[in-house]
């Protein structure tokens, strides 16, 4: 592979148009989708990260296709030297413009860098954009709620006023999840309805669904539900 025509053709012969107009209707605003399922993007994604196309596929921001943007989402992922991921994550981030290019991004060089990715979240939540916004939330969850965890990270998201949906629904994936890692910690935020109507019942709802809260915990949070604000 050695360029972007070389790419598309690839893309097109894995493409699915049952699946395309699937996730059409579930990823709103993403652009361009060709309709290339998962499994295929991170084999096509690798196949690129092995290749001299690698730094340029990297640099062609923004992309034009959903696929592209997910593809862009697992090599820097995989990134082994935390300055090139800063580097990188700096540059692509103001262009994630959907929930799924923002929730599939993992990268595990964090784990080595706590302190210093703890400090590039906390810029991301007090940004603007949206997805960017998302991203520290979810980077929050991925990666600092079980030895790493502080109370001070849900005061941080507790300071986010966006309206934005996906801002919204971050958090609350967020909540669920510290309910069930960090539940003695967490649930006195739900007492208190520190957070938004939706974001309080969201977190609620999804934490009622998980294998990993107990039911009595689930008992307990069903009667912490709020009626939605007028």
């Amino acid at each position: 592979m050695n360029n972007r025509d070389d790419l598309l053709k690839i893309l097109n012969e894995k493409a699915e148009e049952d699946f395309r107009t699937f996730q059409q209707r579930i990823i709103p605003g993403c652009g361009e989708i060709i309709g290339v399922r998962s499994p295929d993007l991170r084999m096509i994604a690798g196949q690129i990260n092995a290749s001299e196309y690698r730094n340029a596929f990297l640099d062609d921001v923004p992309h034009e296709t959903l696929e592209e943007n997910v593809m862009h989402a697992y090599i820097i992922s995989e990134i082994r030297d935390f300055e090139e991921w800063k580097r990188r994550i700096a540059v692509f981030l103001p262009y994630v413009n959907n929930w799924e290019v923002c929730d599939v991004m993992s990268p595990k060089i964090c784990r080595k860098h706590p302190e210093e990715t703890r400090e590039l979240i906390a810029g991301w939540l007090r940004d603007t954009h949206p997805y960017t916004v998302r991203f520290g939330a979810v980077l929050l969850m991925k990666y600092f709620l079980d030895d790493q965890f502080r109370r001070e990270d849900i005061d941080a998201l507790k300071e986010i006023a966006s309206d934005h949906y996906y801002v919204q629904m971050g958090i609350a994936w967020y909540l669920a999840t510290a309910l069930a890692k960090q539940y003695e910690s967490t649930v006195p935020y739900i007492e208190a309805e520190r957070f938004s109507v939706p974001v309080h019942n969201k977190a609620i709802q999804k934490a009622v669904e998980s294998f990993r809260v107990s039911d009595e915990h689930k008992a307990y949070l069903k009667t912490l539900k709020r009626k939605k604000e007028c």
